[in-house]
């Protein structure tokens, strides 16, 4: 039978995944949009705008690793106290995700814009968008590090 902190750890453990989705989703969005437009004045640029566009979505790649780490520590017979600590070690990563997807696409479709008016860019501007991926990586860090320590 299934008990009241199990299905507490499940939620938490699904908006986790759901929510760095949502995040990647939505950068995505934008970062594509910006490149189609630009990729319409100079099919040429593909290459160089690819990184910027895909950038966003490794915030849904994260919630998924933090997914399946942390559905191979519930139990059934978890206490409602231990399902709130899951969604509290699941914590970082789903707040991170979330936020840092957004943003993160908000910041790359600026450098594809710029890359699209100077091929030059390309390299140089990456590091803009990467420095908010740093973040989305101190939560999956985090998130590893406490779903690991409630495995113990």
């Amino acid at each position: 039978m299934y008990t009241t902190g199990y299905a507490i750890a499940m939620a938490g453990v699904a908006l986790c995944v759901l929510l760095c989705g949502v995040g990647s989703c939505i950068g995505l969005f934008k970062t594509g949009r910006a490149a189609a437009g630009v990729l319409s004045e100079n099919p040429k640029k593909f290459g160089k705008l690819m990184v910027l566009v895909l950038l966003p979505a490794t915030q849904g790649i994260y919630g998924f690793i933090i997914g399946i780490i942390a559905s191979g520590s519930l139990a059934p017979e978890m206490a409602t106290a231990q399902g709130w600590a899951f969604v509290g070690a699941v914590l970082p990563m789903m707040i991170s995700g979330l936020i840092t997807g957004i943003f993160q696409g908000k910041s790359s479709v600026n450098c594809i814009y710029a890359v699209g008016k100077q091929d030059s860019l390309g390299g140089k501007l990456i590091i803009y968008p990467a420095m908010i991926e740093f973040y989305a990586i101190l939560g999956l860090i985090i998130s590893i590090m406490l779903v690991a320590g409630m495995a113990i």
